[in-house]
This record gives structure tokens, sequence and C-alpha cells, in this order.
């Protein structure tokens, strides 16, 4: 087997009580809740179309949802606190009514947003900024003691992309979780998810350097979420667009299993769970004779 093939270890995550086991790598489903995310197939800005969308992606094997409320791509508008937890708060609570068995993560940067969130029922924070875009957000997420997904960014989605520069992106991520990672322990924050970022703050080739060496991040011994789906890095290198970017995000979600993804992010949840069973079947079979 490759040198760079990784044998998931026992890996648990509590999600409100509920432990799920990442050893078997696992699937979340993106639900976007803006009019203006990169890729126009994600946006179910309705209640009734995101919890189509919930019910399609849990029938087709996502473990968690990820909802989100406020565009991350590059260039996207800014809104208040008010209209973010006006679009999210309804469908949050209309999933958790539908699917009481759902595990809800809520994609934010901001606390108050968070914690709306999880007295609403969600379980997990996916947080893109790492806490740097509210001072509040380490503090919020050790009292609550919900899952929280550490990502690298710099800037904001504002400016994200004039700051996509590095001297050594791998090391300058890798520093950025060990300063990050040490000070969500000393909160009591044990459930932790590391997510390199890609594409934030990051051109192309920064990315595909991240994603050739992922499997090291293994060091921290935490569960690890890959986010390619339909990304720049994938359609601008194919010279297509998002809405033909299917095969190379299933092309970068098999690598990214096959490096140590726990978590694979996608838009297109049937794809990423048969990409899921077909790594498993050759890894597992290499145990069998």
């Amino acid at each position: 087997m490759a040198k760079d093939t990784f044998f998931h270890k026992k890996v648990t995550l509590n999600a409100g009580g509920k432990l799920i086991d990442l050893s078997s790598p696992k699937v979340m489903g993106i639900i976007n809740l803006t009019p203006d995310s990169f890729y126009a197939g994600s946006r179910k800005p309705a209640v009734d179309e995101a919890l189509q969308q919930a019910g399609k992606m849990l029938d087709e094997g996502a473990t968690f949802l990820d909802i989100g409320a406020y565009s991350s791509r590059p260039g996207a508008t800014d809104i208040s606190i008010a209209e973010e937890t006006d679009r999210l708060l309804p469908v949050v609570e209309a999933v958790v009514t539908t699917f009481p068995n759902a595990v809800l993560s809520v994609d934010t940067f901001r606390a108050q947003v968070a914690e709306a969130a999880v007295k609403a029922g969600a379980y997990i924070i996916n947080d893109i900024s790492g806490g740097q875009l509210d001072a509040d957000m380490f503090a919020t997420i050790a009292r609550l003691q919900v899952p929280y997904i550490l990502m690298h960014m710099k800037g904001n989605p504002q400016n994200m992309n004039q700051l996509a520069q590095y001297d050594d992106v791998f090391t300058e991520v890798l520093d950025y979780f060990v300063c990050k990672y040490q000070q969500l322990k000393q909160l009591g924050i044990h459930d932790v998810i590391i997510d390199p970022g890609f594409g934030f703050a990051k051109k192309p080739e920064h990315s595909y350097a991240l994603m050739n060496r992922l499997q090291e991040f293994d060091i921290f011994g935490l569960p690890m979420l890959a986010g390619v789906s339909r990304k720049r890095m994938i359609y601008g290198l194919l010279g297509t667009t998002a809405a033909e970017a299917l095969n190379g995000t299933t092309v970068l979600n098999t690598i990214s299993l096959m490096k140590g993804a726990h978590i694979l992010r996608v838009h297109d949840v049937k794809e990423a769970v048969e990409a899921v069973k077909i790594y498993e079947t050759v890894v597992n079979s290499g145990k069998t004779f």
C-alpha cells in the first residue's frame, strides 16, 4: 500500500451525548441558506427547500448536516448578526423537529450565532475563522461544551484572497493549529476537529501543497475534516465551472481519505458516501488475506 495511505485509529466525537465513531470516515452534507454561495446548486434559502435537502442528504448516508447562513465565498457581502440568525434559526429548528436524530453542525464565526444555534438544537460549531473574527468564540464553545471545527483562514471572506501569501503554507498552517489547539485545550475544549481550510486565503497551489501533506496533520491525534467540494482549486485547474466539478471533487475526496481525513464536507452526499465505501473496502481487504 502507498506510503501515504492512512489507517484510521479509534476516534470518537461526542455530539450531544451521541458518540460518533470516526475511525470509519463520515460524510457531512452542506446546506447553504444564503442567496450567493459560490455553488448555485447548494443554495436552499427557504425552510421547505432546506428541509427537503436535509432529508435527501440523510437518506443518502450523511452523518452530519452543516448549515450555514453567512456566505464565506471570496468577496461575499457581509451581513449582520441579526440577518444571519434570522436566516439560520428557523431552519435549525425545522430540521431538529423533522429529523430528531440528525447531527447538526452550524457554519458560523460569530459566538452569539453559535450559542443561539446550539440552544435551537445544533451539536457542532464549524468556525471558518478559528476564533479570529470573534474574540468570544472560544469561551462560548468552552461553556457550551460542543465539538468545534477549527479551520485555518487569514483575514475574512471579504479580503482573504489578498492575503493568500505564504513562505511555506504547510508550516504556517501547522503552527496555527499548534497555537489554536493549545488555547482550546487550556479552556477545557476536548472535541476539536481540524480543517486546513482549502481555498480560504489560499491559491490553488497552496491548497494542493496542503493536500500533498495532509497526513502530517495527524500529529495532533485529532479528527480531520476535508472540505474541497466543487472549489476553485478543482474547476480552475480543469478549466470548467463549479457545476462541472463533481468528478474532480470525488478524486480529491478519495485522496483525502487516503491521507487520513475523517470527515468529508460535501455538496454531493451520495457520491462521497460511495467514495468512502470503496476506500474502506480497499483498506479492509488487506486485513482479510
